[in-house]
């Protein structure tokens, strides 16, 4: 949103013009497994076609593999990062225009190798499990593997460096869309499901169709539709994007987080948590952010400006508008009453779950009337910082920097496939005091403006990651939106899922925009299959009325 250079569409797609990889990626719809499972109680066959590489030319990865959630051998090091599942329920045997519910898997923005979601004997929950609820559907079920930050190729180079994460899942919509006649479902009709760093993947492709920006990359993989000349012949835009509490806007995530939690004196009123580790570094980054914020040109829900002197009021009114949908929700939709106990559960992402108590002291609500009476911003997120402490300062960019613990930030994700990290934001970059990286005014000499004029790489790597970038512009951005972050998710700032909401809702290419705060969730998605699924089911129905067609 705050760039247009720079963002233009694939351009025409001749009908006949072929790919110079397209005979390298041909579907065979002979060559599955048949799975049976079980949905709701109701036994149903899948045909499973197994770790399709939905490249040309993949990246060999190293055998054994290291990172967040521990260390593996990988099966399949040829493919196993550039290749996809696909799982056709029996109702979507023979159907072509059936919807193609395409999953990613990269929490914090980690690589994710292919995944099977649908194994022999599986029992699903339609109203709990995604998967079993796009099954019931019959909807084609596709589970997509790729690279991303902390993949180790073979030569030992780190193979996950942005934007290969998007081209990856370009390419594998790519060979969507050019087996379309071949294979069940509609390449028309994908819907791209992700949480956390994979709702972030979710919201840039979203974003970013189309965009010519990825042709280069996507000729060095060998992706379906694009000539020896790096023209494209095929589309990569999706239909529609659902994706929960998505760790986006990277470039501006550590000022964004900074000042929503200092702004009203968050961090320091939580010290005694662990959460005040830097306050003149934590002060510095949230000064920067009202330039940026004011930047972007966006409006609230109301028309009014959003700016720093708007943004608490705006998040106000989305946690009163999540209390009282679920209120509303059903007469069991209860919040307790001012000086009462909330009782939360902590966990997800490999961790084991966590219940704790906390007593109300910020929202103040008439059950019986399903209206919030008052809300105390500070002390709310005073509550929401009490399930986890927060982020190290910075947040997301603090590899290189001593005074921080790097963590799980996604410093990884940037630099060249030599550099295990390189920092991407102007404050990491400038304060960066680690010798020897190659990474920061320290070891390059040149400031962060200075490096971006002149090589740039990591702001380049930033900008093909940022949805922002694209809303608004030449690219086909995905016309239906569905988009939910937890009222008690500390993991990124609120300001960053309503600004996608906010430029998303000034874009006129997008027909279904359905933004919400989800009520007393934490960082986590999927928790809302069926509210999921019948949003799903009805921009589906409108496209079908829009086409004049009549069912799938």
């Amino acid at each position: 949103m705050a760039s247009t250079g720079g963002h233009g569409s694939s351009g025409p797609h001749p009908r006949n013009a072929k790919g110079t990889f397209d005979s390298h990626l041909r579907f065979d719809n002979s060559d599955y497994t048949t799975l049976t499972v079980t949905v709701d109680g109701a036994p149903t066959k899948v045909r499973w076609y197994k770790e399709i590489c939905y490249v040309a030319n993949p990246q060999k990865m190293a055998d054994t593999q290291s990172g967040i959630f521990g260390t593996s051998t990988i099966a399949n090091p040829e493919c196993g990062y550039q290749s996809m599942n696909i799982f056709v329920p029996e109702s979507a045997f023979h159907d072509r225009s059936t919807a193609i519910y395409f999953g990613v898997n990269n929490a914090g923005w980690m690589s994710s190798y292919v995944g099977a979601s649908v194994t022999d004997g599986a029992s699903f929950d339609s109203a709990t499990s995604n998967v079993g609820a796009a099954l019931k559907a019959g909807y084609v079920y596709v589970d997509v593997g790729t690279r991303s930050r902390g993949l180790v190729a073979a030569d030992g180079s780190y193979a996950g460096k942005a934007p290969h994460v998007v081209v990856d899942a370009k390419a594998a919509i790519r060979y969507l869309r050019l087996n379309d006649a071949r294979m069940p479902g509609s390449a028309e009709r994908i819907v791209l499901n992700g949480t956390s760093g994979g709702g972030g993947l979710g919201a840039i492709v979203g974003a970013s169709g189309n965009s010519t920006d990825y042709l280069p990359y996507l000729k060095e993989v060998g992706a379906a539709g694009v000539t020896k000349s790096g023209k494209s012949t095929l589309r990569d835009d999706v239909f529609a994007v659902n994706i929960y509490c998505p760790i986006t806007d990277l470039g501006n995530a550590d000022i964004a987080y900074e000042w929503q939690f200092t702004t009203l004196g968050t961090r320091a009123a939580t010290a005694d948590l662990g959460n005040d580790p830097a306050p003149a570094v934590s002060a510095e980054l949230a000064s920067r952010y009202a330039s940026y914020l004011k930047s972007l040109h966006l409006r609230t829900s109301d028309g009014r400006n959003l700016t720093a002197d708007t943004m608490i009021a705006a998040i106000k009114k989305e946690v009163i508008r999540s209390a009282e949908t679920y209120m509303k929700a059903g007469s069991a939709n209860t919040i307790p009453d001012l000086g009462e106990q909330i009782t939360y559960t902590t966990g997800g992402f490999g961790q084991p779950p966590t219940e704790h108590t906390y007593t109300n002291d910020w929202i103040d609500v008439d059950n019986a009337k399903n209206k919030v009476v008052s809300l105390d911003m500070a002390k709310y997120f005073q509550f929401v910082v009490t399930q986890a402490t927060l982020k190290t300062v910075p947040a997301f960019d603090a590899w290189g920097l001593s005074n921080a613990e790097a963590g799980r930030t996604e410093s990884t994700l940037f630099g060249t496939a030599e550099q295990e990290y390189s920092n991407y934001t102007a404050y990491s970059w400038d304060n960066n005091d680690v010798a020897g990286d190659d990474s920061g005014a320290d070891d390059t000499g040149l400031t962060w403006s200075q490096y971006a004029k002149r090589d740039g790489l990591a702001a380049e790597q930033v900008h093909l990651l940022d949805p922002m970038d694209y809303i608004g512009t030449k690219a086909t951005t995905s016309a239906n939106w569905y988009i939910r972050v937890g009222t008690r998710d500390r993991d990124t700032a609120f300001t960053v899922g309503l600004n996608l909401d906010r430029a998303l809702a000034a874009d006129h290419s997008v027909d279904d925009l359905n933004y919400q705060l989800a009520w007393n969730q934490p960082h986590a998605g999927n928790y809302d299959v069926p509210e999921a699924m019948a949003w799903i089911a009805k921009v589906l129905k409108e496209a079908d009325r829009r086409q004049g067609h009549h069912g799938r």
